[in-house]
């Protein structure tokens, strides 16, 4: 049974959305398997939802430069009043995903 985005699991209510970057290289199978798995992540443990941009570096080449981006795909977590936290692969291992962002105890 699935879970609905506003039934949490591991946040506390009242927390803010989970802002995304995901940069990706055009549609190449890793590509499209780490935009899947990040909305099934956002799916059932999001508990507000999230933003998601996905960022082609074959299209903005200087987005990634700026970001420091060196491996793809890449996952960002925008936090307000902290540092970023990054994810790098096709996000397929959920746990490692949830535990690299912090977004688990």
């Amino acid at each position: 049974m699935r879970r609905k985005a506003s039934a949490p699991r591991d946040r506390p209510r009242g927390e803010q959305k989970w802002d995304f970057r995901l940069y990706v290289a055009g549609q190449t199978a890793r590509s499209i398997a780490a935009v899947q798995n990040l909305n099934r992540i956002c799916e059932e443990y999001a508990a507000v939802g999230c933003k998601i941009r996905v960022i082609d570096v074959m299209k903005c080449p200087q987005v990634a430069a700026g970001e420091q981006i060196v491996a793809l795909p890449t996952l960002v977590l925008r936090v307000p009043g902290g540092p970023s936290r990054r994810v790098i692969g096709d996000l397929s291992n959920t746990e490692k995903v949830l535990t690299g962002l912090r977004l688990r105890p």
